[in-house]
């Protein structure tokens, strides 16, 4: 059999150091908070280049609470996409606001800047991009829209720690900015050379939500999350609504406040993890690679767009037999996965956000993505074994 995810191929490989790590926590006798998971907030902060990193209890709790400490509520409207987990919308509907949906571009699976226009509202608050799959979405033209019309940007980036932007594009960006054409703001740093550190996703908006569930680039060994920004103001209500609105023990000044904290023993994993996710997102490209050169002419291979560096959470295809091409791999002994197959209007629960055949793009995409096997420690004859089931039937 070939998973998509091989989780304990990747705790073999680490097993000493995550071990140590382990021993060193249950030793300290501290398992909440304390210095592993200050340690952790200040290493993610450095690899991501921002000055504030909040860490919490989930990559749901990531986008809630900073959706909060973004001053969303009740009233207000949070443009979004209807192709996503949906803790994305669910994160929207507890700060009390309301969805409001925007196709996806059919190239690249994220929200279509094009249709931003035509979701805006009096209401409208926020947008809320999610970087699908590992790709970030098209954040040039989402920032420009955002700072027309005063509006806020979070960043759904639970899939894409690691993933570039401008990766290919800085330099015609910066070109455009000279001529005036490309708003230049404290949000995008434009003008660089293409060999410059291009900024992360996450980084981009207002602030960015992060997931460590175990499957993503970056996991824990259960649920975590975090929020990066550069907002001073973002960070400090972000902290105190996750620790029940207090800043000194017993003395509370946020009402409603929640308890959303990462132990001390997954911050204590991840920071074993942390130094080695810029390999992993590298071995994950290289598979991709070979995937694209050996199912292109079959199915619809992941399109990488020039301004993002894509650091594959999932290697998607696209098959009008989508359903059948799974169980057909599966007969194989190869795992898949449909993400997403139920766009979010069409969900029981949010029926009332956009009626059937209002998204084609989502809705089209819902019905033929398939997830294939997509991890670091996937060896070469696997990927060549994917390539040939898929190739058999496609």
């Amino acid at each position: 059999m070939i998973p998509i995810l091989d989780l304990k191929q990747e705790y073999l490989e680490l097993k000493s150091e995550i071990d140590a790590a382990v021993e060193r926590v249950l030793s300290s006798g501290g398992f909440v908070g304390g210095p592993e998971v200050a340690a952790l907030e200040s290493e993610l902060a450095a690899y991501l280049k921002v000055p504030h990193v909040v860490t919490c209890g989930s990559g749901t709790d990531a986008l809630f609470i900073a959706l909060r400490a973004m001053g969303i509520g009740p009233g207000d409207e949070v443009i979004t996409t209807p192709f996503t987990f949906i803790a994305t919308l669910e994160a929207i509907l507890h700060a009390g606001a309301r969805p409001v949906l925007v196709d996806i571009d059919p190239q690249h699976y994220n929200l279509n800047p094009a249709r931003l226009e035509a979701a805006l509202t009096p209401r409208t608050r926020a947008i809320l991009p999610v970087h699908l799959y590992g790709q970030v979405a098209p954040m040039q033209e989402i920032l420009a829209f955002a700072q027309r019309h005063g509006l806020q940007v979070l960043e759904d980036a639970a899939q894409a720690i690691g993933a570039r932007y401008c990766a290919s594009g800085c330099q015609h960006l910066g070109e455009q900015a000279q001529q005036g054409s490309v708003p230049i703001g404290d949000r995008l740093s434009v003008g660089r050379p293409c060999n410059c550190p291009q900024p992360l996703a996450g980084t981009l908006g207002d602030a960015g939500a992060f997931s460590l569930y175990p499957t993503k680039n970056l996991g824990a060994y259960g649920d975590g999350g975090f929020i990066a920004t550069q907002s001073e103001s973002i960070a400090e209500e972000s902290r105190l609504l996750a620790a029940h609105g207090s800043r000194v023990r017993y003395h509370h000044v946020r009402a409603a406040g929640y308890t959303s904290r990462l132990d001390a023993l997954q911050a204590a994993i991840l920071r074993v993890k942390l130094p080695y996710l810029e390999t992993w997102n590298a071995r994950r490209r290289q598979i991709a690679q070979m995937y694209h050169q050996g199912l292109r002419d079959r199915v619809q291979v992941p399109c990488e767009m020039p301004y993002a560096l894509h650091i594959y959470h999932q290697y998607t295809v696209r098959h009008p037999e989508r359903d059948r091409l799974a169980a057909y791999l599966k007969n194989q002994g190869i795992g898949s996965s449909v993400h997403y197959p139920v766009p979010a209007h069409l969900q029981p629960a949010y029926r009332d956000l956009a009626p059937e055949g209002a998204l084609p793009a989502a809705e089209a995409a819902a019905r033929e993505v398939l997830s294939l096997p997509m991890h670091p420690f996937l060896q070469e004859a696997q990927v060549e074994a994917v390539i040939q089931a898929v190739r058999s039937y496609a």
